[in-house]
């Protein structure tokens, strides 16, 4: 059964079940890193290595189509090369994002998630555009993500399911960024359900419950990847001041805007940090 709008249907069955057929279609057996891409960062793929294949996402068993101008509608396995002794590694780059206010139901939210564990992927990379609370952080600002505040009123969590989310976002891999750009800075990730952006009142409440971005994605994909035993990295791209903070009125366009004229550098820091991730497994025990 590979509907995952039947409650009968296990979700992690459908998720072997499209990692059976990305492995089938790709030639690749197993992906190690798993990099989900959001507004402004779709760049960095091209970047990584040699693209090995690339899949209509929509295709995949549990997939759908991006309803969301600024994501790629394609899954992508790309092989990038080990340097100085290093071994070779694939990354499964997820170009189409389910987001929550889509209302298809939080399964198909994290189901990209749960095929990039079942693929292999024991590192994953999460990555969006956001609204910043900072008003040091200009538009085009990459920040790092160090916990986050889930105010979906949901989890991808079903039953008596218990993970502990104290290392969510893993330290050594935010240490590995680090290395990379020692000028990245840190935040808490606010999650609001959409489509609608938030009112400044939310904004001030947010920030005052300790967050630093606001946004419609990432938190439930996280939870899931540490469920799935993954290690988790999460990216913001500051795409535009908060409601509140702003003095102009919010529009997806600027977000837009903003995302592409972040591209080339953003995607080039992405890039370099995947580079360096290696392939170890999350200590976080799955019940």
């Amino acid at each position: 059964m590979t509907d995952l709008d039947d409650p009968q249907t296990d979700p992690f069955d459908v998720a072997r079940l499209a990692a059976a057929y990305l492995a089938e279609r790709t030639g690749v057996e197993r992906h190690d890193v798993a990099l989900v891409l959001g507004s402004g960062w779709g760049g960095a793929a091209d970047l990584l290595g040699e693209t090995v294949a690339e899949l209509p996402s929509h295709e995949i068993p549990g997939f759908s189509a991006p309803a969301v101008m600024g994501h790629v509608g394609t899954t992508r396995s790309i092989l990038v090369r080990g340097e100085d002794g290093a071994p070779d590694r694939h990354v499964l780059v997820l170009g189409s994002r389910t987001h929550l206010y889509e209302g298809r139901g939080v399964r198909r939210v994290v189901h990209g998630v749960r095929t990039a564990a079942a693929a292999g992927a024991r590192t994953i990379v999460l990555t969006n555009g956001c609204g910043g609370l900072n008003t040091a952080w200009a538009p085009g600002t990459p920040v790092l993500i160090r916990d986050h505040i889930n105010l979906t009123a949901t989890s991808p969590l079903e039953g008596a399911t218990f993970i502990d989310l104290t290392d969510l976002y893993t330290q050594r891999l935010r240490d590995v960024a680090h290395a990379v750009d020692p000028s990245l800075a840190e935040g808490v990730y606010v999650q609001f359900p959409g489509p609608h952006y938030e009112t400044p009142a939310e904004v001030t409440m947010a920030g005052r419950m300790g967050g630093d971005l606001v946004g419609m994605s990432t938190t439930l994909e996280a939870i899931a990847a540490r469920q799935a035993g993954m290690e988790v990295l999460g990216l913001s791209l500051v795409t535009n001041l908060a409601a509140g903070i702003s003095p102009v009125p919010l529009s997806h366009q600027e977000v837009i805007e903003a995302g592409q004229a972040a591209g080339p550098r953003i995607s080039a820091l992405l890039a370099s940090i995947v580079r360096c991730l290696d392939d170890v497994a999350a200590t976080t025990s799955v019940d």
